[in-house]
């Protein structure tokens, strides 16, 4: 019988040793499973914005802005400095490298010294009082914007005929974006919230060619637009809000159906941008 008992209390330990490895294994088990969902609810995070471009595309911009005004050949700082300055994590930036690579903004160096160097300067066209910086294409965006200025006028006549109370209440909605980027001086949000509205009013023409025509120009442009640099004579800041304001009034003169106030605008909106 004692020798039954003292089995027994030697057996003890290791089944509370087995009970708590099982409570240890459980406990590691649940904390890898908070950490995935966290994991998960970051890259969600990255992948989605209220704008509808990702984070990695944001901070893509960001790099783009920094080598815009820098010299072909200067060190912007390591992957690591870069990568806090976005505020993102890494494989969000190594997404944001790889189109920053793919446009040839930047490119690589390894070793000592190395890091993210500015890459042979990209072209420009001018828009207005601002400049287009591109990946490519700088004749062919050139006449995109050409011809893009020429098909407004018809698609603003368009719009004084057509445009439904509906339609104007949209064009309304979509000046809320161009006010948001105006107020965070986001030069490249304004840009393309610009492009959303302009592609709004020509959704009005009942017009299926010069709908087409003019969806396509857009996607030209926009697709090789790479930032929105200021030029020489004009600050960005008052520019934009030129830009908010001359659109703004071109709504109003479309709800108003003010034809002639409408005409003006868009030439002067031309003229400008």
């Amino acid at each position: 019988m004692a020798r039954a008992d003292e089995h027994a209390g030697t057996a003890r330990p290791e089944i509370d040793q087995a009970e708590m490895a099982h409570a240890e294994m459980a406990h590691a088990e649940m904390a890898h499973a908070e950490m995935a969902h966290a994991e998960m609810a970051l890259r969600r995070s990255e992948w989605q914005h209220p704008a509808g471009r990702s984070r990695a595309e944001q901070a893509a911009d960001r790099v783009a802005n920094l080598a815009a005004d820098a010299a072909p050949g200067t060190r912007l700082g390591t992957k690591e400095e870069l990568r806090r300055r976005c505020g993102v994590s890494v494989g969000t930036f190594n997404e944001a490298l790889r189109l920053l690579q793919a446009r040839e903004v930047v490119t690589v160096r390894s070793g000592p010294g190395g890091g993210l160097f500015v890459a042979g300067r990209t072209p420009t066209v001018r828009l207005g009082n601002s400049l287009l910086a591109l990946d490519a294409g700088q004749a062919t965006v050139a006449d995109a914007i050409r011809i893009r200025d020429a098909l407004d006028p018809l698609l603003i006549e368009d719009a004084l005929w057509h445009a439904s109370p509906a339609d104007l209440a949209v064009l309304r909605r979509h000046l809320e974006p161009m006010a948001e980027a105006l107020a965070s001086q986001d030069a490249v949000a304004f840009v393309h919230a610009n492009w959303r509205l302009h592609a709004q009013i020509a959704a009005i023409s009942p017009n299926q060619m010069l709908r087409s025509l003019y969806g396509a120009l857009l996607d030209l442009i926009e697709s090789h637009t790479l930032s929105v640099l200021p030029t020489e004579e004009t600050p960005l800041p008052g520019y934009l809000e030129e830009r908010y304001r001359l659109h703004a009034d071109l709504v109003a003169a479309l709800e108003r159906r003010d034809a002639a106030q409408a005409g003006r605008l868009i030439a002067a909106h031309n003229t400008q941008a």
